[in-house]
């Protein structure tokens, strides 16, 4: 019973590693709220050289920085990103919110599925529509 049920998983599951691509907005949203969630901390430990969060994308990757830490980098996979409602950088003050003159920032990743990412103006970071 336990080797058909892994064998039905298996066969299940092998079509989503058949396209990486499908993935890549998903792993760039998660890569966000990282980036984002480490600034506030920043932000909230006092560390004002580390509180700020900057996402840039090359042609190929995008770049995820906290302060003037080395950036992360993910390869894009043709995903795109857009920003509604705050340019980069974006700063955290001490309580952990954002410097955004109290916008909702919206940041939705596009390629093969898309996925929305909402900074509220107090600091909450989540995944859906704003």
């Amino acid at each position: 019973m336990v080797i058909i049920l892994i064998g039905v998983l298996s066969a299940l599951g092998v079509g989503l590693f058949a396209r990486s691509s499908a993935f890549s907005p998903l792993l760039a949203a998660q890569q966000l709220e990282s980036a984002t969630l480490l600034a506030q901390q920043a932000a909230l430990a006092g560390n004002t050289s580390q509180n700020t969060l900057t996402v840039t994308s090359t042609s190929d990757e995008f770049l995820f920085a906290v302060g003037s830490r080395e950036p992360f980098r993910i390869d894009s996979g043709g995903t795109s990103l857009s920003v509604t409602g705050a340019t980069f950088p974006i700063t955290f003050d001490y309580f952990g919110r954002p410097e955004t003159s109290g916008n909702t920032v919206q940041f939705t990743f596009s390629g093969e599925s898309t996925f929305r990412v909402c900074l509220s103006p107090l600091g909450a970071i989540y995944r859906g529509p704003c």
